[in-house]
C-alpha cells in the first residue's frame, strides 16, 4: 500500500468498529439455514440428525469397504491354509513308525547330544515292543564314523518320553529306528 491519501483501503466498506448507535442490546444477525446445510452434508451426518440407527459393530467395521473385505478374505484364507496343512501333518516335525507318532528333539551339551524322543499312539494297531536305535554323525560316503546304539521299549501307554545321550556333538546327526516290521531313517540337527 502506498501512503497516498486519495487511495481507498481494500476493507473500507466493512465496519471494523461498532456503530455509535449500537448500545449492546441489539443482537447480531446470524444467517443459518439448517436444512440447507444438511442438504450438502454427507449421508452419515444426515442419518445422525434423522435418528436413524447406524450400522456398527465388529463385522461391519471389517467389511465396511472393499480393501477391508479383501483383507478379511485373505486372513480367513491364510487361517484355513494353516489349519489344513497342520491337519495333514505338513507343519510338524513328527515321523511315523508302525502306528506310533514320533517327535525327536536334541540339544548339544559339552561334547554330547541329549536326544529326547516323544512317542504317541496314532491308532489301535500301534507297535509295542523293542525298538533299536542307531545314532551317528552325518559324514560323506566312505568315511569311518562312530555309531551309538541304544534299545528302547514301546509300551501301550498313549504317550511316552525317552531320553538318552550320545557321545558326540555335531551339527548334523543321523538316526535309524528299527522295529520288528518297519525302519525309519531321520536326519536332524541338535540345538
Amino acid at each position: 500500500m502506498s501512503d497516498d491519501p486519495g487511495e481507498k483501503r481494500p476493507n473500507a466498506n466493512y465496519k471494523l468498529s461498532p456503530d455509535k448507535q449500537h448500545n449492546g442490546t441489539q443482537e447480531l444477525p446470524f444467517y443459518y439455514n439448517r436444512e440447507h446445510r444438511l442438504e450438502k452434508a454427507p449421508e452419515a451426518v444426515r442419518n445422525l440428525y434423522d435418528n436413524k440407527p447406524i450400522r456398527s459393530g465388529l463385522l461391519h467395521s471389517l467389511v465396511a469397504d472393499r480393501p477391508r473385505r479383501f483383507l478379511l478374505v485373505v486372513i480367513i484364507l491364510l487361517c484355513l491354509t494353516i489349519l489344513v496343512l497342520s491337519l495333514f501333518g505338513y507343519l510338524d516335525n513328527s515321523y511315523s513308525l508302525d502306528g506310533n507318532k514320533i517327535e525327536i528333539t536334541a540339544a548339544g551339551f559339552e561334547g554330547t547330544s541329549i536326544i529326547v524322543l516323544n512317542k504317541k499312539i496314532k491308532n489301535k494297531n500301534a507297535y509295542n515292543g523293542a525298538v533299536d536305535i542307531a545314532v551317528s554323525i552325518a559324514v560323506e560316503e566312505g568315511e569311518d564314523y562312530p555309531v551309538y546304539t541304544h534299545r528302547i521299549f514301546f509300551t501301550t501307554e498313549k504317550e511316552e518320553v525317552y531320553r538318552f545321550a550320545v557321545p558326540f556333538d555335531n551339527p548334523d546327526l543321523l538316526m535309524v529306528l528299527q522295529s520288528e516290521k518297519d525302519t525309519l531313517h531321520i536326519k536332524f540337527n541338535p540345538k
